[in-house]
């Protein structure tokens, strides 16, 4: 829970709930608040990316190389490449997969299309004002970006200009939380915002599915 989050409680006279997570012997306990990894990093589980992979495949065809500019230590990066792209892979910091580059310093897309989960602070308004979609698609001038990103996302009201600017193409609702730190319990729902500059018409709001047997979802993986 963030200091601000803490503070809200103290002046409604609330205490915070806890949470249950995992413990260093597998059993549940229940904490104030996970400990956060340094640099908000979190290493992007399997299912999500195999789930847009296969709703978003008839598009993707279309590119040969896919950019992956928070890359980390390359988990969607290995998926993807393992689904017949060659990727670009790129992180601010060296995690020991990529190349390290600073996503704001590039000026030239590296590929048409970006498939990425960002820094958070980076897309939402308080601390990024949205920069991420803004200098992916105004500066780089990418086709196609697919970020995974919070539901909750696009609901801030600074980010409306934003929004009217660069209306995402398709947005994807996972039906299942993503548990990103493997301590279960994980509290939120996340959706695939796809920005696609082929597409005309209104944002198109679809529901993901996780894929029971990936070899039928034609990915031979």
């Amino acid at each position: 829970m963030t200091a601000s989050a803490r503070g809200l409680f103290r002046a409604t006279g609330k205490a915070a709930k806890p949470v249950a997570v995992r413990g260093a012997d597998g059993g549940i306990v229940r904490v104030e608040a996970p400990e956060r990894e340094g640099a908000d990093f979190y290493p992007t589980p399997r299912e999500p990316v195999l789930a847009l992979l296969d709703a978003e495949m008839e598009r993707l065809r279309d590119f040969t190389t896919i950019w992956e500019p928070a890359c980390g230590d390359g988990a969607m990066a290995r998926i993807i490449e393992a689904a017949g792209f060659d990727v670009e892979a790129t992180d601010l910091h060296d995690r020991g997969y990529g190349r390290q580059g600073n996503f704001f310093a590039i000026r030239a897309g590296l590929a048409p299309a970006i498939i990425t989960n960002p820094p958070y602070q980076e897309v939402n308004w308080r601390d990024g004002r949205g920069r991420w979609i803004t200098h992916a698609l105004d500066v780089l001038g990418v086709e196609y970006m697919a970020l995974l990103l919070s539901w909750s996302w696009p609901g801030a009201g600074g980010l409306a200009p934003v929004w009217a600017a660069h209306p995402p193409a398709r947005v994807y609702l996972m039906r299942w939380k993503i548990d990103f730190t493997g301590q279960g319990a994980p509290p939120m729902l996340n959706g695939w915002f796809v920005w696609d500059r082929a597409w005309r018409g209104e944002t198109v709001l679809r529901m993901l599915d996780r894929v029971a047997d990936w070899r039928q979802a034609g990915l031979g993986l």
